[in-house]
């Protein structure tokens, strides 16, 4: 073929491809990729299809609309290529669809389709044209109401859906949707003197609990110490608690939105609890001492620099000191444990340190009266392991989402806010946590609207199907504009007949990643409320001292064990469980040692709770969160060995020679933990060697015994003796010692010969004997007789 016609051939083909490709993008004029089309899993893609532009929301103006604000809604953003082509034409509009009617709508009317916010604007131009990699600002605003322009048309308070909709043409292809951002915007009143306000004559009961938690950050399998200073994987928790990091900024919201100038009434105040996870709250107390941060994650004992966060722990500690005194203060579960996974273990002494323990932390460090008997499980849900876990000797309260339990009451209400009794199966017999368990329950929809909050957005396992889809689609700040929606919403929609006691409970993911702003944005959107008779405040102990209003069942959605601790985290931390116990009742209790058993070995069971933690197992680290709980499971097994492998039996070295065959057997017992332990000698002996049993023997701390073993042999040949110590309940302590003993004595042989000689003797002097009688010379004597 000639020269000529491959080029023909060439063209015609490239001809054929840019047709086809623009006959496949100009197939999707809808959008080329829709941000809330995948509501199957959280945090992937939407579709398949090509996306070419990224639309983020930068700025909303006014955050949430009130009499004071301007007249018109202002929308700010940028507009990227993300595509492998140009752009041209690229324009955006605003649209808004009805207003939120139901809960679940918080989260379904995100991702409706764009034909249902049909109140629309004009398009307005972004850029002629974006090549790859550009951006481009945009910024778009509206009246809330007109008469003669183009508005939002928005009349009545509510919360409202919103759309900001991007258009272009890209290269080979024709003009399509390419892009889309959706947030929610609440009106509490519109602008103006005479307009339209909200109705304040039934103002929701409000309650906040606000969390401090972070993901577990203490080095696994680490005994106690009362000398040692603590040890810390990485020093990000420094960063978090000094000025602007994320656990300040939790704080520095509370301090300042309840600031008396702020909240005149103590309306915020009192309707918040300060919810601290008790692991954080040891930790950091800890870092107020000075503490290390391992080199190598993997070698948690090995090398170490000292931390940089202990001035930052110091003034964050006392500055929630001081707030503490003045509020409702209650504990979390140990490190965001799994309770499901809590309960496979079934371990009475891990169930106590994930649930009932914690309180006392809390008092103790914050020198507070928490608030007891409530138990917030990190999955916002509880199935029924959990709830044995959950439930104490007396009636204990789970705070969990309403759709998590069947039978609460009104569709519309949900038992918002209310305790109904939680049935649940027999316990056994042998459980003594054999009290009942109460559930409050919270509103799903503003708790998943929270958990979108901050840095690291998160999907409560809570969430059903319908209303699940791709955070990582939005921006921050439509992110937080759901969760100013979210939260004014109860508020602001009229109580239903017969349900004036209106409840909203406003309950954040206990490990939040709001930013300062972020945080204090809220917590000032909820003093709004509350100054404004939108709301009430009602106390967490109010919510809990009232009365079940009903009974419920269990309904933990699948997605709830999806989201657990994998099993092979539960099995390992039951495998090690024993061994810490076992350790444990081998330790001597010195009443005048500052470092008790209890202390020397609670590291590492709180360490087996920590590889159970939720942290970050419902957000774009999970992966992260399944590594480092495998890790410190495994590192607690590593640290446990190192433990038992401890205490040993020196090896005499060569040939062991016992003087007699009765002769005792000297070995040299050592110890090197800390502290003191009782050991019983383990003895595998062959037949020939009896060897006296010693009972038990306690060990100085660091130090060596010598043992006297009573042993009888009745053999010369070299025999193997091979010892060990145990615990009383015969768990091996290090390995096996092997000893090589000959005894000086002939044994049996020496007795067979002896016994011999004498019957000999016997022998010869008989005859001796009988040949004097008979006066008779004996011929022994033959050839030495007198001469």
């Amino acid at each position: 073929m000639s020269p000529a016609r491959h080029r023909v051939r060439a063209v015609l083909a490239s001809v054929v491809t840019l047709l086809l490709v623009g006959i496949g993008v100009a197939a999707h004029p809808a959008h080329a990729a829709p941000a809330h089309a995948a509501p199957e899993s959280p945090g992937t893609g939407a579709t398949d299809e090509p996306r070419f532009l990224r639309l983020d929301i930068e700025s909303v103006t006014p955050e949430t609309v009130t009499t004071a604000s301007p007249g018109t809604v202002t929308v700010e953003g940028s507009v990227r290529n993300i595509g492998d082509r140009a752009v041209s034409d690229v324009s955006v509009r605003l649209q808004r669809a009805p207003a939120v009617t139901s809960s679940p709508q918080l989260r379904t009317a995100l991702s409706l389709d764009q034909s249902n916010f049909d109140t629309v604007g004009t398009f307005e131009t972004v850029s002629d044209e974006l090549g790859r990699g550009e951006s481009a600002p945009f910024r778009l605003s509206l009246p809330l109401t007109s008469d003669t322009d183009l508005s939002l048309d928005i009349t009545d308070p509510g919360v409202y859906p919103m759309l900001v909709n991007v258009n272009g043409t890209p290269d080979y292809g024709g003009a399509a949707r390419l892009d889309e951002a959706r947030f929610l915007l609440p009106v509490t009143s519109l602008p103006g003197d005479g307009a339209k306000q909200a109705d304040t004559s039934s103002p929701v009961g409000m309650t906040v609990v606000w969390p401090f938690a972070d993901e577990p950050k203490r080095a696994a399998g680490m005994p106690g110490s009362p000398t040692e200073p603590t040890r810390l994987v990485d020093d990000t928790l420094a960063t978090s608690l000094a000025d602007g990091g994320r656990l300040d900024g939790l704080l520095a919201a509370v301090e300042e939105q309840t600031r008396e100038n702020q909240d005149r009434t103590h309306a915020l105040r009192s309707s918040m609890c300060l919810a601290v996870d008790p692991d954080l709250l040891g930790t950091v107390e800890d870092m107020t001492r000075g503490y290390l941060v391992v080199d190598d994650v993997a070698d948690p004992s090995g090398a170490a620099h000292d931390g940089t966060g202990r001035d930052a722990a110091t003034e964050w500690l006392t500055r929630l000191r001081e707030l503490a005194a003045s509020m409702c203060v209650t504990s979390l579960p140990f490190a965001q444990v799994d309770l499901r996974a809590v309960g496979a273990v079934g371990d009475p002494q891990v169930t106590a340190a994930a649930v009932d323990t914690p309180a006392d932390t809390i008092d103790r460090v914050l020198g507070v009266t928490s608030v007891r008997d409530l138990v917030w499980p990190d999955a916002g849900a509880l199935t029924p392991a959990a709830a044995q876990v959950a439930r104490g000797s007396s009636t204990r309260v789970a705070l969990v989402a309403a759709n998590t339990v069947e039978g609460a009451g009104d569709e519309r209400a949900s038992g918002i806010g209310h305790r109904v009794r939680v049935g649940l199966p027999d316990p056994p017999i042998s459980d003594d946590r054999a009290g009942a368990l109460d559930a409050v329950l919270f509103d799903p929809s503003v708790s998943a609207a929270l958990a979108g909050v901050g840095e690291t957005p998160q999907t409560p396992s809570f969430v059903p199907k319908s209303a699940r889809y791709a955070l990582s689609d939005d921006s921050r700040t439509a992110r937080l504009q759901d969760a100013f929606g979210a939260v004014a919403w109860s508020a602001l929609t009229p109580p239903s007949e017969g349900l004036a006691n209106r409840s909203s409970l406003v309950v954040p993911p206990q490990l939040w990643t709001a930013g300062p702003k972020e945080s204090s944005a809220l917590l000032a959107t909820i003093g709004d409320l509350l100054r404004t008779g939108l709301a009430t405040p009602r106390p967490l102990s109010d919510v809990l001292s009232s009365a079940p209003v009903g009974s419920a069942e269990l309904a933990a959605p699948e997605q709830v064990v999806v989201d657990g601790v994998p099993e092979h985290v539960r099995a390992a931390a039951a495998d090690q469980l024993p061994r810490i116990d076992d350790l444990t009742d081998a330790l001597v209790l010195d009443p005048q040692a500052q470092l008790t058993p209890a202390l020397f070995t609670s590291p590492l069971r709180g360490d087996l709770l920590r590889a159970m933690s939720l942290a970050h197992r419902r957000d774009d680290r999970a992966a992260h969160a399944d590594d480092a709980s495998t890790t410190r499971v495994n590192q607690v097994a590593a640290g446990l060995d190192r433990l038992w492998g401890a205490v040993t039996v020196v090896s005499p070295g060569g040939v062991y020679t016992l003087t007699s065959e009765q002769s005792p057997l000297l070995l040299v017992a050592r110890n090197e933990l800390p502290i003191g332990i009782t050991v019983q000698l383990h003895v595998q002996a062959p037949d020939e060697m009896k060897i006296t049993d010693i009972g038990p023997t306690q060990l100085p701390p660091r130090g060596s015994r010598t043992l006297t073993v009573p042993t009888e042999i009745d053999d010369s040949r070299k025999l193997v003796v091979q010892f060990s110590l145990t615990s009383m309940d015969g768990r091996q302590f290090g390995e096996p010692t092997s000893v090589t003993v000959r005894s000086n004595a002939y044994g049996q042989a020496l007795a067979v010969l002896t016994g011999c000689a004498g019957a000999l003797l016997l022998f010869l002097a008989g005859r001796r004997l009988w040949h004097r009688f008979r006066g008779q010379p004996d011929p022994a004597d033959e050839g030495y007789e007198r001469t």
